[in-house]
C-alpha cells in the first residue's frame, strides 16, 4: 500500500507544483485568465499559488511523515473545492467551451482524496 501512496503523492506533488508556481509568481496565461474571466485579484491568485506550492512541499515531506502528506492532500482538496465554486459562479460548467478546463479541479479533488486515503491506509 505504501508504494501506491508514494506514487499518488509524487504525481499529485508534481501537479501542485506545476499549477502553483506560475500563480505564485503571477506569470503565464492561467494568471491572466483568473484575473479576466474569474475576476480574482493578484493577491488572491498569489495566495492560491503559494498554497499549491505548500501542498507540493507537504506531499514530498509526507512521503517520510505520512500525517503531513495527508494534511497536504486534504488542504489541496479544499483548494480544489474553492476552484469548483469559482468555476460554478463563472458559469463554466454550463458553457461547453469552458467545461473542459472547469473539470480539472473536480478530477484533482478526487485525486487528492484518493491520495489522502491511501496515505492514511499506508500508516
Amino acid at each position: 500500500m505504501y508504494i501506491t501512496a508514494a506514487v499518488l503523492s509524487v504525481l499529485l506533488a508534481l501537479v501542485t507544483l506545476a499549477a502553483g508556481a506560475p500563480k505564485a509568481m503571477l506569470k503565464g496565461d492561467v494568471t491572466a485568465q483568473l484575473q479576466s474571466h474569474m475576476g480574482l485579484g493578484t493577491g488572491l491568485i498569489r495566495f492560491i499559488g503559494l498554497a499549491e506550492v505548500a501542498a507540493f512541499v507537504g506531499l514530498v515531506v509526507g512521503l517520510f511523515w505520512q500525517p503531513l502528506g495527508i494534511a497536504a492532500a486534504i488542504g489541496f482538496g479544499i483548494t480544489m473545492i474553492g476552484a469548483v465554486g469559482f468555476h460554478a459562479k463563472a458559469g463554466d460548467y454550463a458553457d461547453p467551451a469552458a467545461r473542459g478546463n472547469a473539470m480539472a479541479p473536480v478530477v484533482l479533488l478526487l485525486f487528492s482524496a484518493a491520495t489522502a486515503v491511501t496515505l492514511a491506509l499506508a500508516m
